[in-house]
């Protein structure tokens, strides 16, 4: 199984399909900490990180904007004290794309170099 960390994201296009069911079951287990949510009827990538303080959480959340500048893609981001929780979710076609994994994946990678 290839990696999706290793993966860049594709251009979305509206219309493009979300992800189906047995995808998703297939793409979980390389994002085990995440888990899918719905607001507003639109599936979403979520997960809460922990750090010691402040300046590590927003440290992390720098680096989760240079690479969501160079993928093209880009979360929610909330920064607080000790955490940040990051959602994707493929904005244009209002759902969940292979894209949204492979950036959930990169940003546990960041995060293990943190």
């Amino acid at each position: 199984m290839d990696k999706l960390y290793t993966d860049k994201c594709e251009a979305c296009r509206p219309g493009a399909p979300t992800v189906t069911a047995e995808e998703i079951r297939r793409l979980m287990p390389q994002i085990l900490d995440w888990r899918i949510i719905e607001l507003d009827g639109i599936q979403r990538l979520q997960r809460c990180y922990k750090f010691r303080n402040f300046i590590e959480a927003l440290a992390f959340t720098n680096k989760v904007g240079e690479l969501a500048e160079a993928e093209g893609h880009h979360p929610d981001l909330l920064t607080e004290w000790g955490k940040v929780t990051l959602t994707w979710w493929s904005h244009k076609i209002k759902g969940l794309h292979r894209n949204d994994f492979i950036m959930a994946a990169k940003s546990d990678r960041l995060y293990d170099c943190v």
